[in-house]
């Protein structure tokens, strides 16, 4: 008998499941579903920088896109051997005692604080500023050290802080905290004790401060010194972790039946979408892998022998095994990538949105024609128009921080800023400007590697930029001066936790085999164009200079001024 494995990907709009043939990573079946409350803007406040995500959008997508793989490919659901699901992160979820998402419980239903804390959700900057604060002055370890040494508002505790202060009754029903990909790999699971329910490594260690050196997470007298709840949280959480190649559970009866799989089915502990992402475009040493969406993630491994007790500074943290076991995982990223072009396109969405389309000179099938031509061809014609400037032309310097800095040295409360308009400044050139700017944010993350003594010889993309937009490949791969390789698979995290699922039931005996074995292939390369090296490298020194004196002058003062 043929044997699979489903890989479930959650995602900041959608969450997509892929059932992979374990011999040789074929896809037979791929189902996506978006998240119906979310899209409709439920529950989050952009202009508050507040993101949340009802439980029921996920776990009608876990149905929804799981059970329909299994119908489509018709394969025996007992030949298919395990599940192992991915998601974005830091996204917290309160949960009440039961193991029941507190946005579940009764007088909840509607209260964005009992909600999935989404990665891109920033109101904890000033909670995030204490911890970092506490870390650096309190007399004990610096908890921060492996994180990259500056804790962020994107992340587990900070995040958690923010609303046990804003929302007392919350703070009072939740007993426990779970990260996304623990809350959903426990909803299938048959092991329901929470205290003993095996957590992800890759979030424990990157978002939660977790480090073996210090026998788990920071300890109740660091903790209670934030908020006394904290410190009892801390007891309501765990003290061991484990990396995705591990038997989380089998799949439970109920679970079992609405999806149409059998209970012999295996439940790999959960990780996140970057790192799952890497191991299904087959990382490597000294192999950069950026996942580029709305934000990248960007994924290295390393031999313990050659980072050591060494900490790479400004980086999301670095951790034994979030990757590949036996292996430490760094992680970097880019709070927005994607997301500065989809902010531009919106802007210039706006006459067409609020005018044309409220028109009562069109017809409502016209307006519906007008809006798909328009959707079809806004970013092509931009980008078509932009790629025609030559990099002789004055061309405006933009800086990437519309959702604050990630990497390196996070700092969420950064924004971003432009110089050089004229009168001669039009939208493929201000286009222009912005892809220039998330390339230029990207080599910053690849110069601080290196500075820090992890070598890099090689970049992979994945993604749907990477995927979809030639000039933005060609763009990085000149602002990087080093070749770029494109990952065929439109479902690479997805694969990456498939490819941990073959491990964890047993088909494979290690991730490096199976991905090997599984992984993606590649679709495109390109390589940097030596007339337009040189050029980059100037402008690069522009926008770190514009990056210095929006940091150190404008922000500083405008703190000053509040």
């Amino acid at each position: 008998m043929k044997k699979y494995v489903i890989g479930l990907d959650y995602g900041t709009d959608s969450v997509r499941a892929v059932l992979i043939d374990t011999e040789n990573g074929a896809e037979l079946a791929s189902e996506v579903h978006l998240y119906q409350r979310w899209k409709k803007g439920m529950y989050s406040n952009p202009q508050a920088n507040r993101f949340r995500q009802h439980p029921l959008d996920h776990i009608e997508g876990l149905e929804k896109t799981i059970k329909s793989v299994v119908q489509i490919s018709e394969v025996n659901p007992e030949s298919v051997m395990g599940i192992c699901i991915d998601t974005t992160g830091s996204s917290p979820v309160p949960v009440a005692q039961d193991g029941t998402p507190l946005a579940l419980v009764p007088g909840f239903e509607e209260n964005p604080n009992a909600m999935m804390v989404l990665w891109k959700d920033h109101t904890a900057i000033k909670e995030a500023g204490e911890i970092n604060n506490l870390a650096a002055t309190w007399g004990g370890e610096n908890f921060t050290k492996f994180e990259g040494g500056i804790y962020s508002s994107e992340w587990f505790w900070a995040k958690i802080l923010h609303i046990v202060r804003e929302d007392a009754a919350v703070k009072d029903a939740a007993y426990t905290w779970m990260e996304h990909c623990d809350l959903m790999t426990y909803i299938l699971a048959d092991q329901k004790d929470l205290k003993t329910f095996k957590r992800s490594r890759c979030a424990a260690g990157h978002k939660a401060m977790w480090h073996e050196s210090w026998s788990g997470l920071p300890p109740e007298e660091f903790l209670i010194q934030l908020h006394p709840y904290l410190a009892k949280l801390r007891n309501n959480l765990y003290d061991e972790t484990y990396t995705s190649d591990v038997v989380a559970g089998n799949l439970n009866a109920e679970w079992a039946q609405k999806l149409g799989l059998s209970t012999k089915t295996v439940i790999a502990v959960g990780t996140f979408d970057a790192h799952a992402g890497a191991v299904g475009a087959k990382v490597d040493e000294n192999v950069l892998v950026r996942i580029m969406g709305t934000s990248t993630c960007d994924i290295m491994i390393s031999p313990d022998e050659v980072i050591g007790t060494k900490t790479v500074k400004g980086i999301c943290g670095q951790v034994n095994g979030s990757v590949i076991p036996g292996l430490i995982g760094l992680e970097a990223g880019q709070s927005a990538f994607g997301d500065v072009l989809a902010w531009f396109k919106n802007v210039l969405s706006w006459p067409i949105d609020n005018l044309v389309m409220t028109s009562s000179v069109l017809t409502d099938e016209q307006k519906q024609k007008l809006a798909d031509e328009v959707e079809a061809n806004f970013i092509r014609t931009l980008t078509k128009q932009a790629e025609g400037i030559p990099l002789s032309e004055a061309v405006p310097m933009a800086l990437d921080w519309v959702n604050g800095r990630r990497t390196p040295d996070a700092n969420q409360e950064l924004k971003a800023a432009m110089t050089g308009l004229s009168l001669g400044t039009k939208a493929p050139h201000i286009f222009k400007a912005l892809v220039h700017a998330i390339c230029f944010g990207s080599k910053l993350i690849v110069d601080r590697f290196e500075e820090e003594g992890v070598k890099i010889n090689a970049v992979i993309g994945i993604g749907g930029v990477a995927r979809k937009s030639p000039f933005i490949m060609q763009t990085l791969a000149n602002v990087l001066n080093m070749p770029i390789k494109v990952a065929e698979s439109d479902q690479a995290p997805a694969l990456g936790a498939a490819i941990y699922a073959a491990v964890a039931s047993g088909v494979y005996g290690n991730v490096i085999d199976a991905s090997k074995k599984m992984g993606s292939d590649f679709e495109a390369e390109y390589f940097p164009q030596a007339d337009k090296v040189e050029k980059y490298g100037e402008l690069m020194q522009a926008y770190r200079q514009l990056g210095t004196f929006v940091e150190d002058t404008i922000t500083k003062k405008n703190y000053e001024l509040i």
